[in-house]
């Protein structure tokens, strides 16, 4: 019986570009027009600052249960000891539906971006799916980088780690220079109409902002990896979620201030043009969609770290098959669900440039049925295990807890038929039910070999890579 275990080499800067890399990823770049057009320069901040505030509630919530319990899987962990493994295994289900969403999001993203650089680039005419053309080059684009990005996670978490730091810089350099160009060239008359068809496009922005801001949660799923005192992780986790929240609000305000609402809306990548618009070249625009790019690499890059991690969690609680539990014998990594989940990356080209935005808001309410689900097991924990030792413990617990409840219910509301912005039918619903579909056949097949709960409780689990039912502790820590 093999012993592997992950390798505790993540820092603190790591441990920040990883989660903060995963928040802001591309979607900045792609979407911030969109966001302005459909509710005004101030609704789409308010939306943001929203979301934000429902993100720091859920952090906190978060922060405590990672310091408290840092062992891989975040959400496994904590609805497990907290609910059970049928609540366990939908609120991490539901988590790494939101990992899947944003790592075939980067797939699509990546090819669409390259037409900005690469006009004309597509060629060999495969099908069209809701009006889009679906071409081969813009294919293998986007399943070549899956394909790169899946090999880069296996070779191990300090490659991961160094690219994430790395490109995390780049990518605020460039975003910077466009909020400085902005408020020194731009003009506040450009921001005007400061709302666009309130309430309601508000709301439409509002539902998209926990797929902007989840990657706070990839550091619960790398705690084990993080080598750190428990209390700085809950403390990282939420500078990280907070700087997330200031870059989105200055992007829009940055875009606003650029580009009149006219042009915002004929453009096809509005940051872009405000960035050429500011600094009054064409050059300038095409560095920042390039270091753009950078954005799509660390979120991709962070979300295939933080789901396989999950997917690895609950194969190792024997709720998915086992296999999806073997650490590769090099590199320490879990090599079955990275290829896992970067196969289904590699095939989301295939369905188009509109995938993006049923991705987008399908994953979404996975992300926040997961989030509420935390947010009932820390209620539940502090309730049935006060004596737990919590490194970081969160002030008015209760008031927290129960308000972080609340938000993420109201959001997951937002989704459902009858609200205006809810998710459209067939495509959105289609993912959803599709992903659910999956999760209950993966879980019966998996019924049979099943940790019951006190072991879970004890921190026992299978052996990594042995696929018997032997139990071994893990490695709880320091």
């Amino acid at each position: 019986m093999n012993d592997h275990r992950f390798q505790r080499v993540l820092g603190a800067r790591d441990t920040l570009a990883l989660a903060f890399g995963a928040m802001i990823g591309w979607g900045w770049v792609v979407l911030t027009g969109d966001w302005v057009a459909t509710a005004g320069s101030l609704g789409a901040m308010l939306a943001f600052i929203g979301g934000g505030v429902m993100v720091i509630l859920i952090g906190l919530t978060y922060a405590e249960l990672a310091s408290a319990m840092p062992q891989v899987g975040g959400e496994h962990v904590y609805s497990h000891r907290a609910l059970g493994s049928g609540a366990s295994f939908l609120c991490t289900w539901a988590i790494i539906l939101g990992y899947v969403s944003v790592v075939a999001f980067e797939a699509v993203a990546l090819p669409t971006v390259l037409e900005h650089l690469f006009p004309g680039y597509k060629v060999g005419l495969l099908w069209s799916i809701a009006d889009e053309d679906v071409y081969l080059s813009w294919v293998l684009v986007g399943s070549c980088g899956a394909a790169l990005m899946t090999w880069l996670n296996i070779r191990g978490i300090r490659a991961s780690a160094l690219l994430q730091r790395t490109i995390t810089a780049f990518v605020l350099l460039a975003g910077l220079l466009l909020a400085a160009g902005a408020f020194s060239n731009g003009s506040v008359e450009n921001a005007s109409p400061f709302f666009v068809d309130s309430p309601s496009g508000l709301l439409m922005v509002l539902i998209m902002t926990p797929f902007m801001f989840v990657g706070f949660d990839v550091i619960p799923q790398t705690a084990e990896e993080i080598d750190l005192p428990f209390k700085q992780i809950g403390t990282l986790l939420i500078v990280a979620v907070v700087m997330a929240v200031a870059w989105y609000v200055l992007m829009i305000l940055a875009v606003s201030l650029a580009l009149p609402p006219e042009q915002i809306s004929s453009s096809g990548l509005s940051t872009a043009d405000a960035m050429s618009a500011v600094f009054n070249t064409s050059t300038a625009g095409k560095a920042l969609v390039f270091v753009g790019i950078g954005g799509i690499i660390t979120s991709w890059n962070a979300f295939l770290v933080g789901g396989s991690r999950a997917v690895y969690a609950l194969a190792r609680a024997r709720m998915l098959p086992a296999f999806l539990a073997r650490l590769h014998p090099t590199y320490g990594t879990p090599v079955n669900a990275i290829l896992m989940i970067g196969s289904l990356s590699f095939i989301a080209p295939l369905f188009g440039r509109n995938a993006l935005v049923w991705l987008v808001n399908a994953g979404g309410l996975g992300i926040v049925t997961a989030y509420a689900m935390v947010a009932i097991s820390f209620l539940v924990l502090r309730r049935k295990e006060p004596d737990m030792e919590r490194p970081f413990r969160v002030t008015s617990g209760k008031l927290v807890g129960y308000t972080a409840l609340a938000l993420s219910l109201g959001i997951a509301f937002l989704y459902m038929p009858g609200s205006p912005s809810a998710l459209t039918w067939p495509y959105e619903w289609s993912i959803v039910l599709m992903w659910s579909f999956i999760g209950v056949v993966l879980y019966r097949v998996s019924a049979a070999r099943r940790l019951d709960s006190l072991s879970f409780y004890a921190g026992k689990y299978p052996q990594d890579n042995d696929t018997t039912d032997n139990q071994c502790d893990t490695d709880n820590g320091r």
